[in-house]
């Protein structure tokens, strides 16, 4: 599925619950959901900065697709990761670079977060763009 319709999905399920308190329910959903994160990526090497909980996040490069994994400490953090990783992973650098996170807007989540978790988002969405940039990189050279 395009990262638009990963995107507009994900709008409508937020939409589908009435009130705040049943979305973070269901962030926190997501972020249970997650894969579990192989203990060698929780090194300081994979933690982002800039995110007031503890977040590692890592990337490979497989058959010219990115396939993100994370965990976090803090379940809010993890759900945000997760909507992040429902969209992203699986998409080529290039489809990831130019699909900005919008969707969040729309979803209302930048409302509704506190300006520490907002900070942990925005570094969250520049690492996954920077796994990006560094991959797109890369296959450019082996070209």
């Amino acid at each position: 599925m395009p990262v638009k319709e990963k995107q507009e999905q994900l709008v409508k399920e937020f939409e589908q619950l009435p009130d705040w308190e049943e979305r973070y329910q269901y962030l926190i959903k997501l972020g249970r959901e997650l894969a579990p994160l192989p203990e060698e990526y929780r090194k300081d090497k994979y933690k982002i900065e800039g995110c007031q909980s503890q977040l590692w996040i890592n990337a490979k490069f497989e058959n010219g697709k990115i396939i993100f994994n994370a965990d976090s400490d803090a379940m809010i953090v993890k759900g945000l990761i997760a909507i992040l990783i429902k969209v992203y992973s699986g998409e080529s650098a290039e489809e990831i670079l130019k699909s900005p996170p919008d969707f969040l807007k729309q979803i209302g989540i930048d409302k509704h977060l506190s300006p520490t978790r907002k900070n942990g988002l925005g570094a969250m969405i520049k690492q996954i763009q920077m796994y990006a940039l560094a991959f797109k990189a890369m296959s450019e050279k082996q070209k």
